[in-house]
Formats: C-alpha cells, structure tokens, sequence
C-alpha cells in the first residue's frame, strides 16, 4: 500500500498564513522522510482559512526543498483556466524536476459564482466543457491534438521528453468516466463524500483506455486520517478536525479552532448528527486501527494508493499522526 499527502495548507486560529505556508515546507519535508509517495496541494479561492491558492507556485516551491517526493495538484480548477496555459506550467515544473511533478485537474467551480467570475476575468465558462477541455490539456501536454482541432499548430513548451502525467479528481461516476477514457489517473475524493465510491472506481477499472500518459489505470482515494498512539488521544485531536468540517459545512470560516475552543462550545442535536455523519469521511485511531480500515478501504475500492489529508490543529501532532501511520504501514 502506498501512502500520500493532500495538504489544503488550513491556517489553525492564531496563526498568520506565513507560518502556515511554512507549515507545508516543513510537512513536506517530513513525509519525504518518511516514505509517502507524493505530496500534493489543493486549490482554493477567497477564503482566509486555507492559503493554498497557487498550487503551481507552492508545488515549486514543495519541490525546490524535497529531493524524492513526488509534487503535484490536487488539484488546480481547469474550468477556471487555460488548458493550454496549464499544460505550460505543468511542462516548466517538470522542466525543473523531472519525473517529480504530477498535475491533478478538478471541475469545481472554485466558490461562489463571485470568485469564479474573478478567477475567469468575467468570462463565462461553462462546466460542461470540461470533458474537452480536459482532452484539450492531454493534447496540449503530448502534442496530440487531432489535426482538425482549432490549435493544432500551437505547440506547448518547453518540449521537455518527461511529460508530468495527468491525474483527474472526481466523485462520481462520470468523473471516473472521464478519466477512463482518456488513460487518466483517477483520485476519488473519499474525504468529501464516500458514497459513490465503490460505484466511480468500478466504472474507472472497466472503462479504461491505456494512452500516452499512462498504460494502465492508476487510481488513488482520498480520506481524512487522525492518528494518535491511543484510541482516546486520536479522539480527542480530532475534535479540532470535526469542528472545523462542521464550520465549513456552515460557512462559519475554514480557520481550524483549537481544542479550548472546541471544548466550550455547546452543540445541538443536528450538530452532533452532521459531525457523526461527517466521520464516514474519516479514518480516527491508533496506527493498528487506522491500518486495518485502510486495508478494508484498499479492498472495497481495489486500490494501492490513500492519499492522506489531516486538518487538526495541532501541527506536531499533525506531524506525529504522519509519522505513526509510515512507520506502521510503510
């Protein structure tokens, strides 16, 4: 089983969104360390709670100060952008660190119709067009537009051989569709709802084409991970991670509160509904307890790869939960 880290870089109350940025270096460095696979970074627009807003800027830089792990996007907005500007990017990067850089695309909109307005320069863009568009930044990063296709002549550099390979994030199964036919990686996002996931791998396994990229079908699944060396100490860091989801749910803010606060606040009985059903999105244990769901997940969803996202707000102990789970498993 392989073991890897999406870092949304959430700022925990009471810090400033440098140490945070920080954070993510010294994270980085740290899973290197450890044995995870890759480390990648979301990408999230007009919040004050998550500064991960550049993913091509911070995996750069994630890369500038590792030597092994694998750097990628989980992942930049393609209907907001360019593909052909993303493709360029993608193509520099790994220019820079060959055979390091991976390029996961998502269809969300990016937040509001506001933000996405301001992100698309108040050009519409339909999310319909992500099936092209995403055929689109396969061409513009292989050179295999079809020789009707309106950019034919328009070539993406630099012409670097090592092409990052091309990951799509979903949660369903026309997601996983997308994916399959055009020999894409696949990563379902566990972590923001379970319940087509056994369906959306399915279909991505049977649906597969082998391509440029990729000659057979990779797939990772994504899910939230406390781990502590008890059961009731994993518990209880995981309180923060709870409150936090809670909060986003609500649109209350994306700061991650700490255990006091956590402690003093009263929930209602919907409240405390919403965060037991939020725990089905979560793994929360000692390594031995988190080990043997992942391994019943591994089976469920017949995949070798978790991508492992941790939002306590305690960064040691976020630090520890990585490490107890690689020396566990890895």
């Amino acid at each position: 089983m392989r073991l890897s880290v999406l870092d949304q870089a959430p700022v925990s109350i009471g810090d400033r969104p440098e140490k945070t940025l920080e954070h993510t270096l010294e994270l980085a460095k740290w899973t290197e360390q450890l044995g995870y696979h890759r480390y990648w970074v979301a990408e999230h627009h007009n919040t004050s709670g998550l500064v991960s807003t550049s993913p091509e800027i911070m995996m750069t830089r994630i890369a500038s100060v590792t030597s092994r792990i694998r750097v990628g996007s989980g992942g930049i907005l393609l209907p907001q952008y360019s593909p052909f500007k993303i493709a360029e990017n993608a193509k520099t990067m790994a220019g820079f660190f060959p055979n390091r850089i991976d390029i996961g695309v998502g269809r969300s909109p990016g937040g509001s119709q506001l933000t996405r307005s301001a992100l698309t320069d108040d050009q519409y863009k339909s999310l319909q067009h992500f099936p092209r568009q995403l055929s689109d930044l396969q061409g513009f990063l292989h050179n295999s537009l079809p020789s009707h296709h309106k950019f034919r002549l328009v070539k993406a550099g630099p012409r670097i051989e090592q092409v990052p390979p091309l990951w799509v994030l979903g949660l369903s199964e026309q997601g996983a569709k997308n994916a399959a036919e055009l020999g894409l990686g696949f990563v379902f996002g566990h972590f923001i709802n379970p319940k087509n996931g056994v369906a959306a791998l399915k279909t991505y396994y049977e649906n597969f084409v082998p391509s440029f990229g990729m000659e057979k079908a990779e797939s990772i699944v994504c899910i939230f991970v406390v781990c502590a060396e008890t059961e009731e100490e994993a518990e209880e860091l995981a309180l923060t991670q709870d409150q936090w989801l809670l909060n986003v749910g609500k649109g209350l803010g994306t700061k991650v509160p700490s255990l006091e606060q956590v402690r003093k606040k009263s929930l209602t009985a919907s409240e405390l509904d919403r965060i037991k059903a939020n725990r089905d999105r979560c793994i929360i244990g000692t390594p031995e307890t988190v080990k043997r769901q992942l391994k019943r997940l591994q089976d469920l969803y017949k995949t070798d790869e978790f991508m492992i996202i941790t939002n306590i707000f305690d960064f040691e102990a976020k630090k520890k939960s990585y490490k107890l789970l690689a020396e566990t498993i890895l």
